[in-house]
């Protein structure tokens, strides 16, 4: 197809159908025969600013793209659903913190860092939420499971990699403070993942120790992260 106009409106007919992010591999083969995935990154990147200004916006996230609504707009549209989505406790959001800036880590590397023991249960909620999965086994002594965050975990934040993810060093206090303002739950996520982990915690003084800064997973079986005390 050489109209370049007619291909963006397939793009976005797809998009806005699609009830999930689709990577452009997976647009490019809309047609026949395929397009060059550089040419279909380039009309997204043509659709995103056709869209600049409007009430949604076209976004780039771990799995593909999405259109969703302009985060402004968050408080209005949030309307449409008034079940809030469920609040984690703050042991799920430190060990959501500590596995998203340490992994691939153990419970073991949890329990450290948090100065208390990890419930089973803390665990199987992020699983079950689809934020974290065993990546591999630590060859040590019972060969303890390693978890990673999914790229679930990356579309939910609204980031494309973990790279992404602001730094520990950056996250002073008034940068803190500035994040709930923005009234979208990816700004929210990102600010309790970082918050809990800076925070200082009642369940024990290890909780408020920050354990470092990983930008990318780590295949399985990596050296073991360091764990700070």
């Amino acid at each position: 197809m050489d109209d370049p106009k007619a291909v963006k409106n397939i793009l976005e007919g797809a998009l806005l159908i699609a009830g999930e992010p689709l990577p452009a591999a997976s647009l490019a083969r809309l047609f026949e025969p395929p397009l060059d995935v550089d040419v279909v990154h380039a009309l997204l990147e043509e659709l995103r600013a056709d869209w600049v200004g409007r009430g949604v916006e076209l976004v780039q996230v771990a799995t593909g793209w999405r259109f969703q609504g302009k985060p402004a707009l968050q408080t209005f549209l949030d309307r449409l659903a008034p079940d809030k989505p469920p609040r984690y406790s703050r042991a799920v959001m430190e060990t959501l913190a500590i596995i998203a800036y340490q992994q691939p880590v153990t419970r073991g590397d949890i329990e450290a860092i948090r100065g208390v023991a990890v419930s089973t249960n803390v665990v199987k909620s992020l699983e079950d939420r689809q934020w974290v999965e065993v990546v591999g086994h630590r060859e040590t002594p019972g060969r303890p499971a390693l978890y990673a965050t999914t790229k679930t975990f990356l579309d939910d934040l609204g980031l494309r990699s973990l790279s992404e993810l602001p730094p520990l060093s950056e996250l002073d206090a008034s940068h803190l403070l500035e994040i709930p303002d923005a009234p979208t739950q990816a700004a929210e996520a990102q600010f309790a993942l970082a918050s809990e982990i800076l925070a200082p915690s009642a369940d024990g003084p290890g909780a408020a120790a920050e354990p470092g800064a990983a930008a990318d997973h780590r295949e399985p079986g990596a050296a073991a992260p360091q764990v700070l005390h």
